[in-house]
């Protein structure tokens, strides 16, 4: 089972840094949870996938009466996946607002929006010089 959770791990950070590098921000946005799922399935992985029982200790008794499962995986976990969404709701509700405010969803056509550099002093030097 380890390793058909590994190798959809591999397949969803592939996918997702493929998205990720796509020139659109609705790509991009898909390859992020596509990573943070993937981030999620290995934390899951790496908790040992066993067939033990819940950790839940019976009234009178001080520990558990057997061999429990872990759950500080699943307690991760489930913090990622509200951290993961947090981040998703604030990156597309900015995406939405830079769409609007510039008409395009593409992020190359984004850059028109940042200021032209001005030429440093070395440049402006070197094409001043006489041949």
């Amino acid at each position: 089972m380890e390793l058909i959770l590994a190798a959809l791990v591999g397949l969803l950070v592939a996918a997702g840094a493929y998205l990720m590098m796509s020139g659109y921000l609705v790509r991009f946005l898909f390859g992020l949870v596509l990573l943070s799922n993937a981030a999620n399935l290995a934390i899951f992985a790496a908790g040992r996938l066993t067939y033990a029982a819940p950790p839940l200790i019976p009234e009178g008794a001080l520990a558990p009466g057997g061999p429990v499962g872990n759950a500080l995986p699943q307690a991760l976990i489930l913090t990622a996946i509200v951290i993961g969404f947090g981040l998703f709701a604030f990156a597309l509700a900015l995406s939405f607002r830079a769409y609007n405010a510039l008409g395009t969803a593409e992020m190359n056509a984004m850059r028109h929006a940042e200021p032209v550099p001005a030429p440093t002093p070395t440049a402006a030097a070197e094409t001043e010089r006489p041949a």
